[in-house]
């Protein structure tokens, strides 16, 4: 695991993990609670999102590190509930 946490909804999910350039990596998110909420990585495909169903389904995206990544989640507007993620390296 190299990092992890659980959020509300309402707050998201704010990081620029400490990523070795070039390794590959799986991003692990669960939503608890009503509503979804959007994945978003900067930089990556402009207007790209990953909607993170707030149902209890696991969402995976596998990450290819660069120099910098910011991962964000945003709930979506009335979205309630916890929002937990992990890191691993592949």
């Amino acid at each position: 695991m190299v990092e992890a946490g659980a959020e509300r909804v309402a707050d998201g999910i704010h990081t620029e993990p400490n990523l070795s350039e070039g390794k590959a990596y799986k991003l692990n998110l669960v939503c608890f609670g009503s509503g979804s909420a959007q994945l978003t990585f900067t930089p990556g495909s402009a207007g790209t999102k990953t909607t993170v169903p707030c149902d209890q389904s696991v969402v995976q995206q596998r990450i290819t590190a660069r120099k910098l990544i910011r991962i964000d989640v945003d709930g979506a507007k009335g979205s309630t509930g916890v929002i937990a993620w992990q890191i691993d390296a592949i």
